[in-house]
């Protein structure tokens, strides 16, 4: 049976805890939202999936700055570009702590994953390695790598363009595996691409609000897991085998590889070259410190820049003319002679603002990453109690018709000035987040998807698949509901341009 004093301890706790905390609120309002039920609060009313989708049909009723309550637990989110950067970027100091989720503390990735560690110490040293090593006149060196593996994927969307989503999961593994450990990604059933798309897969389900029932009750973290409903146990058990997995076997790869010299260039190892040039006192910390670091660039690279590319391929499909008016700008630039390169981007504005587009239209993290903040605050007239969870509706904010007129068409004209060259645009930047916790990686994702959007329409032509009668078969634009939000499956036809560029798939290099 239950144990039903704990029960009763449990609910009085949260009960207390909600009384008090609505006596600090000083007369001020919390912001407004869906009436709260005694007790248990807005529980029912939190969104399962997709959850920026009901959070943006909220906001025209409660405003730009909302609230829910769950157990006395606030939830404010934010869906203006205003609120978002008056809070997250102005007021960073405050607003850049994690909510310390029970299931990640369950899984021990609260321990080491940099997404989900407060801003403490541990915090900032794991980030200035990552700043370190993906800063932009670093990112230049790994280059002609990048390079070389989006030639594979051109080769193998040759021979078979039906698994083309597979093709990109193992591009982007490639990209990150390479960039970090030094290491080549096997073509077929690669360990180490596995346990991160596998953990990531439970990151994105654990993360976001009402997504495992611990985090919003953290009082069932004591019942066992035999009992109906404490399936998170073993899902945490699971978490924590593939967190310990993907933070030490690359690494210790890495390791040995120095040992016996033939460890290539990656972050990982520049990294342990500097710690051995440091003679630093405690070199087991310091080892630490990189494995963890580079782990979370591991984890958290493997499938975004995925969802962009897939977006990327669907926009193509759906919108034929802005196919047509890249590869002729393409064309015009390189003749048709070679495949771009990254130094070509300024004499390609309009692959450009379409790459900007991709992020925009389907943003990777449409309700972004939450936080907390770590005081009492007043924004708007409306109070925010200490401890707040933060969420960022990115979706509205990129879908802001008065700064996106026709939001949901997709237009790369958007990021073009008029005399056709790349517009910057601040607002798009929130795709990577915000104030101190912005992306890390977002030079590295925004240099992948511009050479494989570049790449591949130079040598590619997609369209609509058909068929055995020669119907097109449709395609919807209907999108996943978790962190990572990615098109639902879809079907295309992928051919080569022409016999020129059947030439340049095939080349041994890049520079033909």
């Amino acid at each position: 049976m239950l144990n039903v004093d704990l029960i009763a301890l449990a609910v009085s706790i949260l009960v207390i805890g909600a009384f008090v905390q609505r006596r600090k609120r000083k007369g001020l309002p919390f912001p407004p939202g869906p009436r709260p039920l005694p007790i248990v609060g807005n529980m029912f009313d939190i969104p399962k999936e997709s959850s920026w989708l009901v959070y943006t049909e909220w906001a025209k009723t409660y405003g730009d700055v909302m609230s829910l309550r769950v157990f006395g637990q606030v939830i404010v989110i934010l869906n203006s570009a205003k609120s978002a950067r008056d809070l997250l970027d102005k007021r960073a100091a405050i607003y850049s702590g994690r909510p310390v989720l029970t299931f990640f503390d369950l899984s021990k990735w609260n321990e080491w994953y940099i997404a989900f560690l407060s801003d403490t110490a541990i915090w900032r040293q794991r980030r200035r390695i990552l700043d370190r090593g993906l800063r932009p006149n670093v990112a230049v060196q790994y280059w002609p790598m990048q390079k070389a593996k989006v030639h594979d994927f051109l080769k193998k969307l040759r021979s078979h363009p039906e698994d083309f989503h597979h093709h990109i999961e193992h591009l982007q593994g490639a990209i990150i595996m390479s960039l970090v450990y030094g290491y080549d990604v096997k073509d077929q059933n690669d360990t180490f691409l596995r346990d991160a798309l596998e953990a990531n897969t439970l990151g994105h389900k654990a993360i976001l609000p009402g997504g495992i029932i611990v985090n919003t009750l953290p009082f069932l973290r004591h019942f066992p897991g035999w009992l109906p409903g404490m399936g998170f146990h073993a899902l945490a058990r699971e978490g924590e085998r593939l967190g310990h997995d993907m933070l030490h076997r690359p690494f210790e790869l890495v390791k040995d590889r120095m040992r016996n010299g033939t460890a290539r260039p990656s972050v990982t190892q520049a990294n342990l070259l500097e710690l051995e040039e440091s003679n630093s006192a405690d070199t087991k910390e310091a080892e630490r410190a990189i494995a963890e670091a580079v782990g979370s660039i591991y984890l958290a690279g493997a499938d975004t820049t995925v969802s962009a590319i897939l977006t990327l391929l669907l926009a193509l499909i759906l919108y034929p003319d802005v196919q047509r008016k890249a590869q002729a700008e393409l064309d015009a630039f390189t003749g048709g002679k070679r495949l771009p390169n990254y130094e070509d981007r300024a004499g390609l504005p309009y692959v450009e603002a379409l790459c900007k587009e991709v992020l925009r239209w389907r943003t990777i993290a449409p309700a972004g990453v939450p936080r907390t903040n770590t005081q009492d605050e007043v924004y708007d007239g409306y109070f925010i109690p200490k401890g707040s969870i933060i969420i960022s509706n990115v979706w509205a904010i990129l879908r802001d018709p008065s700064v996106y007129p026709d939001p949901d068409e997709f237009k790369p004209e958007r990021f073009l000035t008029a005399g056709g060259q790349p517009r910057d645009d601040p607002i798009l930047n929130t795709v990577f987040g915000f104030g101190k916790r912005i992306c890390p990686g977002r030079h590295l994702a925004e240099n992948t998807l511009f050479i494989v959007a570049a790449s591949f329409l130079a040598t590619y032509s997609i369209g609509k698949a058909k068929d055995k009668q020669g119907n097109e078969i449709p395609v919807g634009r209907e999108y996943t509901g978790g962190l990572i939000s990615f098109p639902e499956e879809y079907k295309c036809s992928i051919t080569p341009r022409s016999a020129m560029a059947e030439g340049l798939i095939a080349a041994q290099s890049w520079d033909t």
